[in-house]
C-alpha cells in the first residue's frame, strides 16, 4: 500500500485553491485541438465537491444560452492551469442540485455579507527543493564603546 499512496503522493498540485459549494469560480482548463493547446475559462457555480485526495472532484455549473451547463473537474488535474474565486457564496448544504430547477436570479446563490475574496491557498505538500537552505553565518561585531576606550 505505500507503493501506491507515494504514487499518488507525486501526482498531488503542491497547493490549491480552498473552494467551498456555493462559490463562484472562475476555472482555467488547458483545451488541445489537433495539435494547438489553449486555455479556455469556464465560470460557475459550485455545486457540488466530492472524493479526496487524487481522485478530489468539484462540480461547476453555469448557464449558457439557456442551457444549463456542468462540468466535473479533477481537482489535481494536470490540464486544469487555475482556479480562481470570484464570489463567495452562503450554501446551506453540501450539494447544491436545487439550483438545476431555477432560472434567473433564483439560480444564484446569496453572497457572504463582509466576505472577502482572498486567494487562499490549501498547502499539500512541500517541495525541499524549492526552499533554499539558509546557512547561519555568525558575524563578529566590536563594541563601540571599548575601541574608544582604548
Amino acid at each position: 500500500m505505500d507503493i501506491i499512496k507515494s504514487i499518488e503522493h507525486e501526482q498531488l498540485k503542491n497547493s490549491v485553491p480552498e473552494i467551498k459549494v456555493g462559490n463562484t469560480v472562475r476555472v482555467h482548463v488547458k483545451i488541445k485541438e489537433g495539435n494547438k493547446e489553449r486555455i479556455q475559462v469556464f465560470e460557475g457555480i459550485v455545486i457540488k465537491k466530492q472524493g479526496g485526495g487524487v481522485n478530489e472532484t468539484f462540480t461547476v455549473r453555469k448557464i449558457s444560452y439557456g442551457v444549463g451547463v456542468e462540468k466535473t473537474f479533477l481537482l489535481h488535474s494536470p490540464l486544469v492551469e487555475k482556479v480562481e474565486v470570484v464570489r463567495v457564496g452562503k450554501a446551506r448544504r453540501a450539494k447544491l442540485y436545487y439550483l438545476r430547477e431555477r432560472t434567473g436570479k433564483a439560480s444564484k446563490t446569496k453572497e457572504m455579507v463582509g466576505a472577502r475574496i482572498e486567494n487562499k491557498e490549501i498547502i499539500i505538500k512541500e517541495d525541499l527543493a524549492e526552499k533554499p537552505v539558509e546557512e547561519v553565518k555568525e558575524e563578529v561585531t566590536e563594541n563601540p564603546a571599548t575601541e574608544k576606550a582604548e
